[in-house]
């Protein structure tokens, strides 16, 4: 399959959404609209259908978390360490360093991973995607604000914060199908006829969104370390994945799927959640606007290595 015929739909969407948006045909309050229908019902319906109807038998790999999360956590790791390296002396050092190394680490899977894995492998590789992706947040945002607030010192509230990891549509609709699928629960052929009707724009309207929002923000000034940690994100931390796979001889399918996952741009979430510690967020947002213009190219490059 031709590495364009699996880009450019996406660049086509993505692009859509841009130029609309910043032509004013669509306003920040109309986006806002899509954006709560596509995250809190089409995804998450698309999610929880797929999740249900995985073969869990080819889906659920020990080793496939170890091989994904090992590198995650050592980019995450090695951006915190080279922000307090080059920023030393500075105030509220490892709060900043939370944040840039949630910006090396944390991958946009669902609107970008998941669409282009779909193109490239098939639908029969997204069950290995959710069970994956199922602790992708928990993991990097726990991370970011254990060093960031340090706990009830700064104010910080765990039970507000773990609800809204247990609550949180993604990790709802892929527990709730997992579970359906293990207990060998039946739907009703309506009702499942149904959210499958309901999930089919999913990816569509994400990544529409994602271009719309990327007219909201700007490169800002600091762009030397929003490219750094662009680099970390779209070359170091897939390369780390690909190598550690390579050497232990993974399955070749699992493994293209664990680096196109990791090659995936910083997620927009990411920005929020340097709003909420109050580090970094012109960094981050700068890092979500390089490293989904320039995952383009990296994308392209991860594929033709992997296909």
């Amino acid at each position: 399959m031709a590495i364009i015929s699996i880009v450019f739909p996406l660049i086509f969407m993505a692009s859509l959404g841009y130029i609309l948006t910043s032509k004013s045909i669509f306003s920040k309050e109309q986006i806002s609209g899509i954006s709560l229908f596509t995250f809190y019902l089409c995804i998450p319906a698309f999610l929880f259908i797929n999740m249900f109807q995985a073969d869990l038998s080819k889906s659920f790999d020990i080793t496939a978390l170890a091989f994904f999360y090992l590198p995650v956590v050592t980019a995450y790791c090695v951006g915190v360490g080279l922000y307090c390296f080059l920023r030393k002396g500075q105030d509220q050092l490892l709060a900043n360093g939370s944040a840039f190394g949630l910006g090396c680490s944390y991958s946009n899977t669902i609107l970008v991973g998941l669409p282009i894995i779909v193109g490239a492998l098939g639908q029969e590789m997204m069950g290995n995607v959710f069970v994956i992706i199922t602790f992708h947040s928990a993991l990097l945002f726990s991370l970011t604000f254990i060093l960031a607030l340090r706990g009830e010192e700064a104010g910080f509230k765990y039970w507000p914060f773990v609800k809204g990891i247990v609550f949180n549509p993604i990790v709802m609709s892929i527990s709730l199908g997992l579970l359906l699928n293990i207990l060998h629960i039946p739907l009703f052929e309506n009702l499942a006829n149904g959210i499958d009707l309901l999930s089919q724009p999913a990816l569509a309207c994400a990544l529409f969104v994602l271009g719309a929002n990327l007219s909201f923000y700007k490169v800002a000034k600091d762009w030397k370390l929003a490219l750094l940690a662009t680099f970390i994100k779209l070359i170091v931390l897939p390369t780390l994945v690909y190598a550690l796979g390579t050497w232990f001889m993974l399955d070749q399918q699992l493994l293209a799927v664990l680096v196109l996952l990791s090659a995936s741009p910083l997620g927009i979430n990411a920005y929020l959640i340097a709003v909420q510690v109050k580090s970094q967020q012109a960094v981050i947002a700068s890092t979500v606007v390089l490293s989904t213009v320039l995952c383009v190219f990296t994308m392209s490059l991860w594929l033709a290595i992997l296909l």
